[in-house]
């Protein structure tokens, strides 16, 4: 049974780690995941504005009643 865990298949690769040895990663490897950690920000960003308008939106609501 132990033959279908053990294939050739890679490994997934893991995310980036706050903090992780970074000097074992290539030039290639560290633009990538500068790429990869800025569209994260972006996604940050952009779910801190929704929830920030939601909020406003519900604090002018619960204001004028």
């Amino acid at each position: 049974m132990a033959g279908f865990l053990d294939d050739d298949r890679p490994a997934p690769k893991r995310a980036h780690e706050l903090g992780q040895d970074l000097s074992q990663l290539a030039v290639a490897e560290l633009d990538e995941r500068i790429t990869l950690l800025e569209a994260e920000i972006e996604r940050l960003k952009d779910a801190r504005e929704k929830k920030s308008a939601s909020r406003s939106a519900a604090d002018a609501f619960f204001k004028k009643a």
